[in-house]
């Protein structure tokens, strides 16, 4: 249970600080995976591979393959959301405010 926690909170804080895309976001999930024990740099390396070959974002999809490795669906799941979520959350908060300050434009 424990490792699904720590699976979304990883992935989210690297989601909430990480400006550039995917490719922008490989650095500091190989920090993160590493400084964990989740996987070795040599792993890390073929799942990077193996992520830019499968249709999607580089970043979730590493998400999605370190968490299977970590937690089987549970972990995925955990380490996609926790990748999807902040981004989720803060283009709504962003949606919502637009939406309020919409009444008073012309």
């Amino acid at each position: 249970m424990k490792v699904l926690l720590d699976l979304f909170l990883t992935f989210s804080r690297i989601s909430v600080l990480t400006f550039g895309g995917g490719y922008a976001m490989i650095p500091l999930v190989i920090d993160e995976v590493v400084a964990h024990g989740w996987l070795t740099k040599p792993e890390i390396m073929n799942f990077i591979a193996v992520s830019e070959s499968t249709p999607g974002p580089i970043a979730i999809n590493m998400a999605t393959f370190v968490g299977a490795k970590e937690g089987g669906f549970l972990g995925s799941l955990c380490a996609t959301l926790g990748m999807i979520l902040p981004s989720f959350v803060i283009i709504l908060i962003i949606a919502a405010l637009i939406s309020g300050l919409m009444k008073y434009s012309g």
